[in-house]
């Protein structure tokens, strides 16, 4: 039961009644949403500023009939005209009742909603280089995308998880001499990595695999020709690598895609470059030099450049390299064509924070070459800070010093890792403080929530022990006289309750799965507020020996709060403990 949606419902059908000449999809941007202070009431809506213009009246005088259709409605208490003409909303009891009712009838199912109506939808997140074990600096994107692929599919959206998987280019080509090295390094040489190649341990195994594979034979061949063989199971044993971080934060993709699949004579960047100059989105020309760069640094020459100001790019970008060979953009444009013929209409990309120069070109690529018929959102992860002994601890694959996720995870967890870093919107930057992350205080968001899950199941405890022939099975529960839950802290949590369809829908549409921590973290705050509450007054109390009913009742509330918060930590892909040690 979204509370939210019933009244837009009833709000736009009050206005089609009094007003039938009104426009669908004038009426289509009328809103129902908490006010932004509480005092004001349950709800508001900006139903008569909306459709006043048009109707050619004062929005308070639309706002007045309004009022005085809902004056009648047995479910609201109070409504009045706010303002410029915003119409706020106090329910009754009853309707707060119906939806904790509700909580508990649609239970694991409560929240979710077919807003996307099997729409398929490309999330592509991660897609780290292959060059190594996946470092804390990839972390954020990975647990981003994967809890918006799954916020996404709460929502009815058919999701694909991807990686794109970068192998090519002169970075594998470098992987595979630092592998070589440690081949030779298998075989008894004393070896000495050179700056730029990859000096990380997690290469060691790879050498040694290469060795028990070939013996001496590739120090028989040209250098080249083993630099190939050993880059090749240098990124099949990273991808391996990657893919079992990965998994220890529970994080699966469903397709992995090989940048490499689109070079070559006849691969997709060839053939979408042909495309693209068919359409005429291509020509031969020159561009003007980037800001910033120096005249030695700047190659003034005629090249063949995509159209991308005719969508939305702040300039023409080029394709093809002085030497021949492809630009980045190229394939770029050539993978998310790729996409869209597969039939992905909706793409989410998340990237890195040095990738925010991305965000138009991308989507003047998706727009050309879909004719308009695709859209791309590019979310950009902002830089994480590791904190250690209260110092920034530096990350870089190159060096071998780097602090992995597997280490991030053995210190404090999955579940703390995940959420921490979905508790901050993923545009802002963030310190993870591995001090903060293991205290068990309320000043731990992690902590705080699952306790407050934990806490909910231990209140079914206490009941079943003080009160033992007292039936709280699920069907009890469904049976509750939630009617006695009155009081104004019962109301305040049932309120909350109720926000959580409106809230996951909100967060669904803006790509933005930080407010689902958001939510549980304020609906665990409330759960222990309650609690509290309890001590002083005996008739807050969640188990009260006295009155079976109401404990009844209560337990009902609970439940509606426990299984909340199990959902949306679902979705963000942190587990909901019964108990905390």
């Amino acid at each position: 039961m979204d509370i939210f949606a019933l009244f837009t419902t009833r709000v736009i059908e009050a206005l089609r009644a009094d007003y039938p000449e009104l426009d669908e999809g004038l009426l289509a941007r009328v809103v129902v949403e908490p006010p932004r202070d509480a005092a004001h009431g349950d709800l508001s809506t900006n139903a008569a500023m909306v459709v006043a213009k048009p109707l050619g009246k004062n929005p308070r005088e639309v706002a007045a009939g309004l009022v005085e259709r809902f004056k009648a409605a047995p479910d609201v208490t109070a409504v009045e005209v706010a303002g410029p003409g915003f119409i706020n909303f106090r329910l009754s009891d009853a309707i707060w009742h119906q939806v904790l009712k509700a909580v508990g009838a649609q239970g694991e199912n409560y929240g979710r909603s077919n807003l996307g109506k099997g729409e398929r939808v490309n999330v592509e997140y991660v897609s780290a280089n292959p060059t190594g074990p996946m470092h804390v600096g990839h972390t954020r994107g990975a647990v981003f995308g994967d809890a918006l692929a799954s916020l996404m599919a709460w929502s009815g959206y058919d999701v694909t998880r991807e990686y794109y998987i970068n192998d090519t280019g002169g970075q594998t080509i470098i992987l595979g001499q630092s592998a070589l090295l440690r081949y030779r390094e298998a075989l008894g040489e004393s070896i000495e990595i050179p700056s730029g190649f990859y000096p990380g341990d997690y290469l060691v195994p790879v050498g040694k695999a290469l060795a028990a594979e070939y013996g001496t034979t590739l120090l028989e061949m040209p250098e080249q020709d083993a630099v190939l063989i050993a880059r090749e199971a240098a990124l099949a044993a990273m991808m391996e690598l990657i893919k079992a971080d990965l998994a220890q934060l529970n994080i699966h993709h469903d397709v992995f895609f090989s940048e490499r699949t689109l070079h070559g004579q006849g691969g997709d960047i060839q053939t979408t470059l042909d495309w693209l100059r068919e359409e005429g989105m291509v020509y031969e020309g020159r561009l003007e030099p980037p800001k910033g760069k120096t005249p030695e640094d700047w190659e003034d020459r005629e090249q063949t450049l995509f159209r991308a100001t005719d969508y939305g790019d702040d300039t023409d970008r080029a394709l093809v390299k002085s030497d021949g060979s492809y630009t980045y953009f190229a394939a770029d444009i050539a993978y998310h064509r790729n996409k869209y013929l597969r039939g992905f209409k909706h793409m989410v990309n998340v990237l890195g924070a040095d990738h925010s120069g991305y965000v138009k070109r991308l989507s003047a690529a998706v727009k050309a070459v879909s004719n308009g018929e695709a859209d791309i959102d590019v979310r950009i992860c902002q830089l994480v800070r590791l904190l250690k002994n209260g110092e920034p601890f530096k990350m870089s694959k190159r060096s071998g010093d780097l602090v992995t996720l597997a280490d991030v995870v053995d210190e404090v967890g999955a579940d703390a890792t995940r959420f921490m870093l979905l508790f901050r919107r993923n545009d802002a930057s963030m310190d993870f403080d591995f001090a903060l992350v293991k205290e068990q205080t309320r000043d731990n968001p992690v902590f705080y929530v699952q306790y407050a899950h934990a806490r909910a199941c231990s209140i079914f405890r206490t009941a079943e022990r003080d009160m033992p022939e007292l039936d709280i099975s699920p069907a009890a529960l469904a049976a509750a006289e939630v009617e006695m839950l009155g009081s104004s802290a019962d109301i305040e949590l049932i309120r909350l309750l109720g926000a959580w369809p409106r809230t996951v829908a909100a967060a669904t549409l803006a790509h933005e799965p930080h407010r689902i921590a958001f939510y549980v973290h304020e609906l665990a705050g409330a759960l222990h507020g309650f609690w509290a509450k309890g001590k002083d007054d005996p008739q807050l109390r969640f188990v009260n020996l006295s009155d079976p009913k109401l404990t009844l009742a209560r337990l009902a509330l609970v439940d509606a709060v426990r299984q909340v918060i199990r959902n949306g930590l679902g979705i963000l892909g942190v587990s909901a403990p019964e108990e905390l040690s």
